[in-house]
């Protein structure tokens, strides 16, 4: 299986599921993911996929200060992105395109 279709596969769950802990901002969720085994995740796949869930009405997006600099925007995980993420974890596929 390619690397492509993985990612289409459970990365939308992956990342409700990181968000579901806590509030994160994009570069911070790119290292969770990271750390979590997506080496090549970038900037390109993930901030797009933000988009979409936020869209969606998964995630709520709000800018914040920094102490580092320029404003976050912090991701938070809806009711209806919890719902999602449920849906994700009892769907098969999910866990068949996981492990693959």
């Amino acid at each position: 299986m390619k690397q492509t279709q993985l990612l289409k596969g459970v990365l939308d769950g992956c990342v409700l599921a990181i968000i579901s802990d806590h509030e994160i901002y994009g570069y911070e969720l790119i290292q969770a993911l990271r750390e979590d085994g997506f080496d090549s995740i970038v900037g390109g796949t993930l901030y797009p996929l933000l988009a979409k869930l936020e869209n969606r009405g998964d995630l709520i997006g709000q800018f914040k200060t920094s102490p580092d600099g320029p404003q976050r925007k912090y991701y938070a995980i809806t009711p209806q992105g919890l719902q999602t993420l449920v849906d994700c974890k009892f769907n098969p596929n999910f866990w068949t395109n996981w492990s693959a």
